[in-house]
């Protein structure tokens, strides 16, 4: 078994091993922040966009049937009860009406689910903590042993990385 940066695990690493090792993994870390902040924040996309399209096919079923289903359903009312042809027109309005509510209801659910998704705001109050966790750390004190290069270690890997 070996390290990240492949060296092998329980063996003595530089402190410019483990700065890079360090570095590593909070860049992956931070890839998988991101990439997961991309992927709830697709997921409310969807949802938002459902609601719109019930918004929207509630509205384009109100306009584009009343003329017509309102004429047949007046007709029809009309033919099975005999009543006067005014009262069957406003009965199919009703029933219009009734049915763009009802959409209209189902898109409201979907809103809801949309705007209730806080997974962005999770991911960064998650990375939020994070850079806070690394701020207030410090290293661990070392003595300096004779022939150790980690001053020299740490800007050879400073400047690699920038």
């Amino acid at each position: 078994m070996s390290a990240p940066d492949g060296s092998p695990v329980g063996a003595e690493r530089s402190i410019g091993q483990l700065f890079a090792s360090a570095t590593t993994e909070m860049s992956a870390l931070v890839h998988d922040e991101i990439a997961l902040a991309k992927a709830q924040l697709k997921q409310d996309v969807k949802r938002g966009a459902l609601s719109g399209g019930s918004f929207i096919a509630a509205v384009v079923l109100l306009v584009f049937s009343l003329p017509m289903l309102n004429f047949a359903l007046a007709y029809g009312i009309r033919t099975w009860s005999h009543w006067n042809l005014a009262i069957c027109f406003v009965l199919s309005f009703a029933a219009n009406v009734l049915l763009a509510v009802l959409l209209g209801i189902i898109g409201m659910a979907f809103a809801k689910k949309a705007k209730k998704g806080q997974g962005p705001q999770k991911v960064a109050a998650s990375m939020k903590e994070t850079a806070g966790v690394l701020q207030n750390a410090k290293p661990h004190p070392r003595a300096e042993l004779p022939g150790d290069h980690a001053p020299a270690a740490i800007e050879a890997v400073a400047r690699s990385s920038s």
